[in-house]
């Protein structure tokens, strides 16, 4: 049994799936936590479930996650698992605030009682600062957040804090900005985008419907954030570190450059409209990942363009072949 074993929550997630895969090329020996649902999808790690090993769990019962460390014996815990789609969270807030809040202490609790000396990764998130109290964001910098994700995400990033203060946990917190690839869900505004560009090209759709187009985000590529998340457990001690490009582009500048990709003019097919409009705004996140940078060696290879092009060319070439075209 290899000596480099790692569980991950929300495994079958766009996060979840970049690490199995990095984690795989370290050696790791890698456990992926999925709850039993009538519909699971296992798309996005189908090309390495062979070699994973799927664990039933669910971050809403304690006794299944004591039970996974307890059986699977891991040295290194990545919690992704949430309710973390932005929007969602108004139609759903307990739901949201139960996993993405009260389950990060559950699996905490799990660890202090099953073993201690597991180094655990907690998923904290940009949404926090909501509001923003200062440009840009670092670790100090105060939360105000803007929907029930964003605070439940401060619940769970505050009760990380308290268990490594409480209990010596090698508990870490990644605050995480904007991240995105060909394998965020279609209901997140830069893959929306980019779909829609592509099924516009390819004469499968006629418009797009979007909502603010001046918000801005720090926007980087999912792939290269899984390394910090690594590089986190790594360290002799554990800490908060914020992970971002350090760089803002509005959802005009994403529609324009992804159109741009596929040869339209953005102003002939986009459409704002009021439904995808949030009750509470967050209009400026941008991350100083400077002590990323400084103490773990971490830094954004990939840059927005080539980002927005990546997943572009990844939706026209799968709706090209769907669609037999």
């Amino acid at each position: 049994m290899t000596e480099k074993r790692a569980l991950i929550t929300g495994i079958t997630g766009q996060d979840g799936s970049y690490l199995a895969e990095f984690l795989l090329e370290k050696g790791y020996e890698v456990f992926g936590l999925v709850r039993r649902t009538s519909t699971i999808t296992f798309s996005r790690i189908q090309h390495i479930q062979d070699r994973i090993t799927l664990v039933s769990g669910d971050m809403q019962d304690q006794t299944s996650l004591t039970n996974a460390l307890r059986d699977f014996r891991p040295l290194e815990v990545y919690n992704l698992a949430a309710q973390s789609f932005v929007p969602a969270s108004w139609q759903q807030p307990v739901f949201t605030g139960d996993v993405t809040g009260l389950g990060v202490t559950r699996m905490l609790d799990a660890i202090r009682t099953v073993n201690p000396a597991i180094r655990f990764y907690q998923a904290s998130s940009s949404e926090m600062f909501g509001k923003v109290q200062e440009v840009p964001q670092k670790e100090t910098t105060s939360f105000y957040p803007r929907s029930p994700y964003g605070v439940a995400k401060v619940y769970g990033h505050w009760i990380t804090v308290n268990y490594r203060e409480s209990y010596d946990l090698h508990a870490n917190s990644g605050i995480l900005f904007n991240h995105e690839s060909s394998r965020r869900g279609l209901e997140f505004v830069t893959r929306k985008v980019t779909y829609h560009a592509a099924a516009i090209k390819l004469g499968l759709k006629s418009e797009l419907l979007i909502g603010n187009l001046e918000s801005q985000r720090d926007w980087g590529f999912a792939g290269d954030y899984v390394e910090a998340m690594w590089l986190m457990l790594q360290q002799e001690k554990a800490d908060d570190y914020v992970v971002a490009t350090g760089e803002t582009h509005t959802v005009e500048k994403l529609v324009n450059i992804a159109f741009n990709c596929v040869d339209l003019d953005w102003h002939d097919y986009v459409k704002q409209d009021e439904r995808f409009m949030r009750p509470a705004e967050v209009d400026l996140l941008i991350g100083d990942a400077s002590k990323a940078r400084a103490k773990l060696g971490w830094k954004p290879k990939v840059s927005f363009e080539q980002l927005v092009q990546m997943m572009v060319e990844a939706d026209y070439n799968t709706l090209k072949a769907q669609h037999n075209l």
